[in-house]
């Protein structure tokens, strides 16, 4: 299955779509950070943990237990996503409950999940 991209039969610039781009396009340590944030959603345990707290906050040994992992390697993973404010916790006596850091998490989640599933 060897698709060809399609690309223009000339070389005309269209300098007043460039400009017009380029005046609303972010800067670049935006687009970098946008980079980043999209890497962490790049690993299958991450995506999980993100699901599992999307349907419940839950302590580290809950996640564990429920995806069958190590509490470090779950621990682990949710300080990749709580650096990347993708998650939040709260503490109330000794146990530490985490979930989703907003809304706007949920919904990016749901879009992802959205698109993906209109392939299927």
């Amino acid at each position: 299955m060897n698709k060809k991209l399609e690309c223009c039969d000339s070389n005309v610039i269209h300098e007043e779509i460039i400009n017009q781009v380029k005046d609303k396009m972010p800067k670049e340590e935006i687009l970098y950070d946008l980079a980043e944030l999209f890497k962490v959603f790049g690993d299958s345990t991450r995506i999980k943990i993100l699901w599992a707290l999307d349907a419940s906050e839950m302590c580290v040994c809950d996640i564990a237990a429920l995806l069958n992992m190590s509490q470090s390697a779950i621990s682990h993973q949710l300080r990749v996503l709580k650096q990347a404010k993708l998650v939040k916790n709260r503490k109330e006596g000794k146990v530490v409950y985490y979930s989703l850091d907003d809304d706007h998490v949920r919904q990016i989640f749901d879009q992802g999940l959205a698109h993906i599933y209109e392939g299927w």
